[in-house]
């Protein structure tokens, strides 16, 4: 009887010890798992840090050194940007955050189709080609998802978009106007794979359009009031 009991006692002892490791790793995996996950935001550092601060930099919201080091100059850069994108502007670099600048990990070239991409996308076509035929706003759009292929630009949606000098619409503060609901249409269009532009990487509308570079660009098709060219 007394053998019994010892054998029972020493059974509960081991499953306590299995149950106690259990919940430390668990502990730990959690821990390792929300900090990999976690937002750079005042008091980060790290190589996502010094991203930020390098495309903050590029676009002229952070004049700064470029140390990896989220402090106050890097957070009012941060809120700077997203005032401008009319996001919340809270100086946290989130996922949305992330991916107007160009940064965020899910949104490759290879990943058009999150709700994120398509409503940048739509923001784009509608600020671009308000007022054109509805197969020019999808070869707006397509024109924008060539550049993601293509070794001249980054190879994000955002990365496309806000790449410095690359759309008017950026400057004159377009982007943040109500999108059409035909925009809208097209940007999806454009991502289900229909492309109007034959494969086009620039647009320009030649009734405005002052650079001498890119009239000279192979032209490939006109749609509305915008040549697409190579």
């Amino acid at each position: 009887m007394t053998s019994k009991k010892s054998l029972l006692k020493k059974l509960w002892t081991i499953m306590v010890i299995i149950l106690l490791n259990i919940l430390v790793i668990t502990f730990f995996v959690t821990r390792i798992s929300s900090q990999a996950n976690a937002l750079s935001k005042l008091g980060s550092r790290g190589t996502e840090v010094r991203q930020i601060q390098d495309k903050l930099k590029s676009l002229g919201y952070y004049s700064y050194g470029v140390d990896g080091i989220y402090g106050a100059q890097t957070k009012a850069a941060v809120t700077r940007f997203q005032k401008s994108r009319g996001l919340s502007a809270d100086g946290i670099a989130g996922s949305k955050t992330l991916l107007y600048l160009g940064l965020s990990k899910s949104s490759g070239s290879k990943n058009t189709s999150g709700s994120s991409n398509l409503n940048l996308l739509a923001r784009i076509v509608s600020a671009e080609s308000r007022g054109e035929p509805y197969s020019g706003q999808v070869a707006v759009a397509a024109v924008i998802l060539n550049r993601t292929e293509h070794p001249s630009f980054p190879d994000t949606i955002a990365g496309v978009v806000y790449q410095p000098g690359a759309f008017t619409a950026i400057t004159d503060g377009q982007i943040n106007e109500p999108v059409h609901e035909s925009a809208k249409k097209a940007a999806q269009a454009a991502i289900n794979g229909w492309d109007p532009s034959g494969g086009a990487i620039y647009y320009y509308n030649p009734v405005t359009a002052k650079s001498q570079w890119i009239r000279s660009r192979p032209v490939i098709v006109t749609i509305g009031e915008h040549v697409f060219c190579k």
